[in-house]
């Protein structure tokens, strides 16, 4: 027999989501709520990233790494690998193909075997996979741009473009004929589009 009364919701936590199994489904928590994405390949049991995908994050990790060197100490760090970031203020755990933490967050981070990174990075880029539904995409990037990141990039290898966004100004495209330019966040650092794609 029917209540009316809803159960109450679950506020998912950072927590929940290292318990959780290594299945193959991508998942991330935004506003204390659950999303999940199951792998290209379920039989395969993790998630498979295509050639492409992996040689671009590579690139945008080497542009990085190139712009870290010439900056004076102490310096952030450069991740990828869907690294799990955990944004303050929002119930948000989320999985970022590469990442920018300035020296701050890296300051801050715990010495225990989490891998998540606890704080605002600077910069995040979430790199286009096939089977990536916008919406998904969409709602991480306003989730970086609500929780105070910076410098959001969508970079789209079909395309070969980058779609950089910032909190309170319209997104910018650039594609291949063109260099993106610094952030005060990120001084110096104008890689070329072109660069991040061969």
């Amino acid at each position: 027999m029917a209540t009316g009364a809803e159960p109450a919701k679950k506020d998912w936590t950072a927590d929940d989501l290292v318990t959780m199994p290594d299945d193959g489904v991508e998942r991330w928590i935004i506003n204390g709520e659950l999303r999940e994405k199951p792998s290209e390949f379920p039989e395969v049991g993790m998630t498979v990233r295509n050639r492409h995908h992996c040689d671009i994050m590579g690139l945008i990790v080497t542009a990085l790494n190139n712009w870290l060197r010439s900056q004076p100490r102490p310096r952030g760090k450069a991740y990828c690998g869907d690294l799990g970031v955990i944004l303050p203020g929002r119930d948000g755990t989320v999985g970022v193909d590469v990442v920018y933490a300035p020296p701050e967050v890296v300051a801050v981070q715990s010495d225990d075997e989490t891998t998540l990174l606890a704080g605002v990075p600077t910069l995040t880029v979430e790199i286009l996979s096939p089977n990536d539904v916008i919406e998904q995409i969409d709602e991480k990037t306003e989730a970086y741009l609500a929780a105070g990141v910076p410098l959001v990039w969508v970079v789209d290898p079909a395309d070969r473009t980058v779609t950089v966004y910032r909190p309170g100004a319209e997104p910018e495209l650039f594609n291949v004929t063109h260099t993106i330019p610094a952030h005060p966040a990120m001084p110096g650092f104008t890689p070329a589009v072109a660069e991040l794609f061969e």
